[in-house]
């Protein structure tokens, strides 16, 4: 059983009682699929005609923002007991489990693959073959977007040391990220700094744009374009 089962039920009511007051999961959750929907219209097209891969998809909250915008979505985790409430939740959405190392799908078989979160809890010995694994199962000309805290933002921090199930985290530079994907394939396409503004109205996206470059969101996304 991996160690994120135990958080299953619990998940959303331990993300907000490391966040400030006023806050809430669903802001944050809403917003980063937004710009996955985003990022995959300007790059590859409308994402009713993509297929699209949701790596450490947990218990399905990105999910039920993206359910339905792809042509095909697919989600896979370590949690038996997360992905359990990720079937309940969207059953439109193909998940299967993996064991963290291996992807459970074809190569070249996604237009997107995308991880939200999710690097930073893979020990950093790790961290070459979890990119190469995003890269393998993606198509050639396809994105694979990581997206994760911006150590340089000290409200995350405080944020990730407060959070039950950050105490191994291991918080990546958006360098570092890049660096991941272009030696595994898929040299960088795009990157942005996003959630300065923590609200999912689309007027806040708006107002974040011209700061995508500072370094200074509280997260950032790198997506990088497969070979």
């Amino acid at each position: 059983m991996s160690e994120f089962d135990t958080y299953s039920d619990s998940y959303r009511t331990d993300v907000e009682a490391a966040l400030p007051a006023g806050l809430d999961q669903d802001r944050f959750t809403a917003v980063k699929a937004a710009h996955v929907l985003e990022l995959a219209g300007r790059r590859l097209g409308p994402p009713s005609g993509l297929t699209a891969l949701d790596v450490g998809c947990g218990t399905g909250e990105t999910d039920r923002h993206l359910a339905g915008a792809f042509g095909e979505l697919h989600g896979v985790d370590v949690a038996e007991a997360a992905l359990a409430r990720a079937r309940a939740a969207n059953p439109a959405v193909e998940y299967r489990a993996y064991t963290g190392d291996r992807l459970p799908h074809d190569d070249d078989r996604f237009d997107i693959s995308f991880s939200i979160n999710v690097m930073h809890h893979v020990p950093p010995p790790g961290w070459d073959s979890f990119a190469r694994e995003l890269v393998r199962v993606t198509k050639p000309g396809g994105l694979v977007a990581v997206f994760e805290h911006n150590p340089l933002n000290p409200l995350t921090r405080r944020v990730v040391s407060r959070c039950v199930f950050d105490e191994d985290a291991v918080l990546l530079r958006q360098r570092r990220t890049r660096a991941l994907l272009a030696a595994a394939g898929a040299p960088l396409d795009e990157r942005r700094y996003i959630l300065f503004i923590p609200s999912a109205a689309p007027w806040a996206r708006t107002l974040e744009r011209p700061l995508r470059m500072v370094p200074l969101g509280a997260q950032y996304y790198v997506a990088g374009r497969v070979r």
